[in-house]
């Protein structure tokens, strides 16, 4: 490295941010809720993974539970020791009373810290598990999927499953045993009590499943209008130049406004059935108060040799005990609404974990150092859209070493044979072989590491210019990223910035020119020295200046491996060994330059379209 050149100060194990991402519309998730026994299962194992956190929550919960349910038994004693004048019996159980409510607190609090972190150690589990899937999906997935839907899933999705973990889990669990609890000392103290009690409970149950019956059908749809929302919004702000240069703010705007409307709609009616479960629940339990008070008052004026009398005491535990014995269901109809929208959440995050994932391809010997990089597409048939065919009985030999131009009219299907190539779309029919290989057989990793790609449309991450120009081979040294930045003249402006490679970029780069962005996806490709080259409209965005300032490193790139060119530029690609013009989805003229402008046919038609006015 020169002494003018600053150290490139690396992060162990950095890797580039995340970059932008432009999809085209898609189709909005089914509206019909899921099968919620299945996703409320799939939850709890996730919950399951971590069995000690689990264990510690469970023991301090039923502490502090068991502690719950003693603590209204003791203030009856408490009561009937006033009602006896018997000052030594009060102070032993207001005594007994302060150490259960304290040893209650603490047990609690360690219950809610439990949670949180079981919740926090799931959400980080299933955002683990949903971005692997995402990083496995084939790219017809994300090609036919919204970008702005897609995050929606990792973000609000996953957040609602966690908050719904922490907070209702440990209500849920700690109300079954609450449950329990109370039911057991309302026994002991008066089976005739107890079923007075429970005609509130009877009362609770028929209300919760009424209105969850409504409730079911909206919580998915609110969370498929937010994923459809955050869509619009990711299009509107990644597309904000081509917004603004056709003046369609308005436009945007409207369409904005009525899916938000939508949302509002949906969850105006998601929120007022959800939010009407508290009430109800709270009328049923003061009528239960009011019961339990009116019908032990009748028990209580009774002689105490009766067998169905009551102490004032009593019933002051029973209000307490049906109190505590509501209020596990109350906090679930309380919090049904956010379990709703976390198990609606769940469906589409599992959607995307079970969308099935590119195909690894094939477990034959392949190494990357032994590639040759002789090419064959034999009648390759494939369309995007079923019916619409892009490639129909394609065919191309491309010998290793070549240097291949692609030319052809908008549509033709040029950039296709590069994605069939990649993989990134597998063909219809017929095969395409790289030194004889079908490279459907070829495992995917090592077939693209044996591929460099510069594209038109560049990818710059939000990090350094140096990390953006070692994505291209991440174990490469400081001295080999500079020296692949001069070949792509990267070095003549990172060289001059203050801070030099370390300079950092912002998402997608737009603190550096559209043409600068594009030298650092070259000096990648550069760096990566890959077997097979492909460069799709790699220098568009380059000043003709600038272009021929690096054509040399461009050849002295090329030469040896076989190399696919996709050009508009006509005057780029003169010096190809062979250029082969796609039309219809089939080569229709293969040829030198000269050879293609002698036969007077596509190409010179494209050639003299593009240098006609020059000559004028």
């Amino acid at each position: 490295m020169a002494d003018n050149k600053p150290m490139i100060n690396l992060r162990p194990g950095g890797g580039p941010g995340r970059g932008p991402g432009h999809a085209p519309p898609g189709v909005l998730p089914g509206e019909k809720p899921k099968n919620l026994k299945a996703t409320l299962s799939r939850i709890l194992s996730y919950i399951g993974k971590n069995q000690k956190l689990i264990v510690a929550m469970l023991a301090v919960m039923l502490l502090a539970t068991l502690l719950n349910v003693a603590a209204p038994t003791i203030q009856a004693n408490a009561i009937d020791a006033i009602a006896k004048l018997d000052a030594d019996s009060l102070l032993m159980w207001l005594g007994i009373m302060a150490v259960v409510y304290l040893f209650s607190a603490v047990f609690t609090y360690f219950q809610n810290l439990f949670a949180a972190m079981l919740s926090q150690y799931t959400v980080k589990v299933m955002r683990k598990d949903l971005f692997a899937r995402i990083s496995k999906l084939p790219i017809r997935y994300i090609d036919t999927h919204k970008h702005g839907d897609i995050l929606s899933r990792m973000t609000n999705d996953v957040e609602n499953v966690s908050n719904s973990v922490s907070q209702s889990l440990g209500s849920l669990i700690s109300g079954i045993i609450m449950l329990i609890g109370c039911f057991v000392m309302m026994l002991v103290n008066s089976w005739l009590m107890t079923l007075v009690s429970m005609i509130t409970i009877v009362l609770t149950l028929l209300v919760t499943k009424t209105l969850s019956k409504f409730m079911r059908k909206f919580f998915p749809l609110q969370q498929a209008k937010l994923g459809q929302l955050n869509g619009q919004i990711e299009e509107a702000v990644s597309g904000c130049k081509t917004v603004k240069a056709f003046t369609h703010e308005g436009k945007i705007c409207e369409d904005f406004n009525r899916t938000s409307d939508e949302l509002r709609t949906v969850g105006v009616k998601a929120q007022i059935l959800g939010g009407s479960m508290g009430p109800c629940m709270n009328t049923i339990g003061n009528f239960g108060f009011l019961l339990i008070a009116v019908v032990g008052a009748v028990l209580a004026s009774r002689p105490e040799t009766d067998m169905f009398y009551i102490s004032i005491g009593t019933i002051q535990a029973f209000i307490t005990y049906s109190k505590q014995f509501t209020r596990p269901i109350n906090e679930i109809a309380n919090q049904y609404a956010q379990i709703q929208s976390a198990l609606a959440g769940a469906e589409r995050v599992f959607e995307v974990m079970d969308s099935e994932p590119e195909n690894p391809g094939g477990n034959e010997p392949f190494e990357i150092e032994n590639v040759k990089g002789d090419l064959n597409f034999k009648d390759i048939d494939f369309s995007y859209i079923p019916g619409e065919q892009v490639l129909k009985d394609f065919n191309l030999w491309v010998k290793r070493g070549q240097k291949i131009a692609i030319v052809g009219a908008t549509g033709s299907g040029k950039t296709t044979v590069v994605n069939l190539l990649t993989r990134f779309y597998d063909v219809d029919g017929g095969v395409i072989t790289l030194d004889g290989q079908d490279i459907r057989n070829i495992p995917v990793d090592k077939l693209r590491g044996s591929i460099g790609i510069v594209l038109q449309d560049t990818v710059i991450f939000s990090d350094t210019i140096a990390q953006n120009i070692r994505y291209g081979r991440i174990d490469a040294t400081d001295e080999e990223v500079i020296e692949a930045a001069k070949v792509a003249r990267v070095d003549d402006f990172a060289s001059k910035l203050s801070e030099g490679y370390n300079t950092m970029l912002t998402e997608g780069g737009s603190n550096l020119s559209q043409g600068q962005r594009q030298l650092i996806s070259i000096a990648r490709a550069v760096l990566a020295n890959p077997k097979i080259l492909i460069l799709d409209e790699a220098t568009s965005s380059i000043d003709t200046r600038t272009e021929m300032h690096i054509q040399e490193a461009m050849v002295a790139l090329m030469k040896g491996r076989t190399s696919l060119i996709i050009a508009h530029r006509l005057s780029t690609i003169r010096d190809a060994d062979k250029i082969v013009v796609i039309s219809g989805g089939k080569v229709v003229e293969a040829g030198d330059h000269d050879e293609l402008l002698a036969q007077k046919g596509c190409y010179y038609n494209l050639y003299q379209s593009q240098f006609a006015g020059i000559a004028t």
